[in-house]
């Protein structure tokens, strides 16, 4: 195995406004503002510094400590908290579609400036404390896979969703390596792959997976055709790996995690761009089985994007809002429920991860946000609870992806600018103080009923895919 450095841990005080610019109250939550739409030929455009963290460190609440585990991956982006405390991290980087227009071929060169020159590396690394020190060394569990992302276990089954399929390896307690190569359980749209990233949880009892398809363009710029099965959740039987629609009108769903007690299918999206910095909200949503989200006719609820031709009535007509705005453009690709090992204001409620934005004046996301629950739903505003990935001047040392929550109270998070994965653990919980907007009981987050509640009409849910186990 080899050595992963350990970074020395440091407990700072997280600030608000940490790193880079803050989404406005009135921009999250359940009932976001939504200003009017801005076209224009290329947006503000303003991205990330890459710098090395040298003797800095990400910025976490008092009472909390930050650890750097693994070190000098290659672009790790979701991870997989195994029963013995082994974590398995995804590494890769995917995506094929041909630049359309001039402004793409600009935009994809300033974006390019801000993110990672490490090719990715199309493997499973295991990270494994072998003598509970807090030490981790690195080993590679499974490599020659495409573009890995979404990460789940059942039972001794280890799926992992590649950008063109779902594979599934066995896995037995304890183990540091691949047995032999996958079996392809069921294919997944790849062709051209604008959105390429595959999310994935497995159901509570185990019988389905979910995988989150992204939409191959910003708005159907490349036609509707090779829209065919995506923006949306796939349900997949993981024993016969048939395939259903679940959701659809989901632009681009980069993370989905199971809400622990009610088995919940919970989703983070990335929505459309090029209709101003606060249009349209990234957002938080519980997923409703048959629910259209709008996708590419609407967004939030059933406000119409004029851009989209022609328009479909009927779906409009259909679309739903979502649970919980994050705002917009702040990347949202990481989510997890906490646990109540989590200690004071965290044990209750989920951490996104927030990529961060390219295409604002003033920059938001690159940090990780604690989103405050309360009987089952969203009940206050975000805080922050890992920041200083980006500072006020722009260099930037890191972005987080996945977010993974230790069931023995630890947030594992993939960082995959400095290739980095970190881990935080409380230290001193009693003493962490309760956020005052989580606690107040005539918060209008605790009035609202949530919208995914409201009864969806129905969609095709058609069968979609077929594969099978062998």
């Amino acid at each position: 195995m080899k050595h992963i450095r350990l970074i020395a841990a440091v407990s700072l005080t997280a600030v608000t406004g940490v790193s880079a610019g803050q989404t406005g109250p009135s921009q999250v939550g359940p009932s976001p503002d939504l200003p009017t739409p801005k076209t224009g030929l290329l947006p503000e455009m303003v991205i990330a510094k890459p710098a090395a963290w040298g003797d800095k460190a990400p910025t976490v609440p008092d009472g909390y400590t930050i650890t750097a585990i693994a070190t000098g991956l290659k672009i790790p982006r979701q991870t997989l908290v195994l029963p013995n405390g082994d974590i398995l991290v995804a590494e890769g980087k995917g995506g094929n579609a041909p630049r359309l227009k001039p402004k793409d071929v600009i935009a994809g060169m300033i974006k390019a400036k801000g993110t990672s020159p490490v090719k990715g590396g199309n493997r499973l690394t295991l990270l494994r404390d072998a003598e509970g020190d807090g030490t981790y060394e690195a080993s590679t569990f499974a490599e020659n896979l495409n573009a890995p992302y979404g990460l789940a276990l059942v039972g001794d089954d280890l799926y992992v969703a590649n950008q063109d399929a779902v594979v599934r390896f066995d896995y037995q307690p304890g183990q540091t390596k691949a047995g032999g190569p996958p079996e392809t359980v069921a294919p997944l749209p790849s062709e051209v792959n604008h959105h390429w990233t595959k999310a994935m949880t497995a159901s509570a009892d185990g019988q389905y997976l979910y995988v989150g398809i992204g939409s191959n363009s910003n708005i159907t710029e490349r036609g509707m055709a090779v829209e065919a099965d995506r923006a949306r959740i796939w349900r997949i039987n993981a024993r016969t790996g048939e395939s259903k629609a679940y959701a659809t009108g989901l632009r681009n769903p980069t993370a989905l995690t199971i809400q622990p007690d009610t088995g919940q299918l919970w989703a983070v999206v990335n929505e459309r761009d090029e209709l101003g910095p606060d249009l349209v909200p990234d957002y938080l949503t519980a997923v409703q089985e048959g629910a259209f989200y709008g996708w590419p006719y609407s967004y939030w609820g059933q406000n119409i994007d004029d851009r989209v031709r022609p328009q479909d009535p009927k779906k409009v007509a259909a679309a739903i809002k979502p649970d919980y705005s994050l705002g917009a453009h702040v990347a949202a690709l990481g989510v997890d429920f906490s646990t109540g090992a989590m200690g004071g204001a965290f044990a209750n409620g989920v951490f996104v991860g927030e990529h961060g934005s390219w295409n604002r004046s003033d920059p938001v996301g690159y940090k990780v946000v604690f989103v405050p629950f309360r009987d089952g739903r969203p009940s206050g505003p975000p805080v922050d609870f890992v920041g200083g990935f980006r500072d006020s001047n722009g260099t930037t040392r890191g972005r987080p992806v996945g977010v993974t929550v230790d069931p023995k109270g630890a947030l594992i998070v993939a960082d995959d600018l400095s290739n980095t994965i970190w881990r935080i653990t409380p230290t001193r919980p009693a003493q962490i103080k309760q956020p005052v907007a989580a606690a107040q009981d005539a918060s209008p987050f605790s009035r609202r009923p949530p919208d995914s509640l409201r009864k969806p009409d129905p969609i095709d849910g058609a069968f979609v895919g077929s594969g099978n186990r062998g």
